[in-house]
């Protein structure tokens, strides 16, 4: 598989997550507020729900349903009640174009 294209870096509001599906893959797509991009799955390990919903805070997004805060970096939940992470996956920007692969982890 290949990077395919996610959305519009124009179409991303900074400190909002964004809701992307590629190839049945669920991911938040978030810019944060130093203007970078970051792509995560979009489903909390807590619970089966859907991050994009939630929060953002610098480089972190916060389920909207229980509270646990993952890094947009690692992946990494930095509070209870989550204790496994989601992925973080690789992203690529061509000029307006957000890329991801959902094959392909960001190397952390």
């Amino acid at each position: 598989m290949s990077a395919t294209r996610a959305c519009a870096l124009s179409e991303l509001q900074q400190d909002e997550a964004h809701r992307v599906e590629i190839d049945g893959v669920a991911i938040a797509v978030v810019l944060d507020s130093n203007g970078e991009v970051h792509a995560i799955g979009d489903v909390c390990t807590h619970g089966d729900v859907s991050l994009s919903e939630g929060f953002v805070d610098d480089d972190t997004l916060e389920c909207w349903a229980h509270g646990s805060a993952f890094s947009l970096r690692t992946g990494r939940p930095l509070n209870l009640p989550a204790y496994e992470p989601v992925p973080v996956y690789a992203v690529t920007i061509d000029g307006d174009d957000v890329l991801i692969d959902p094959a392909v982890l960001k190397e952390l």
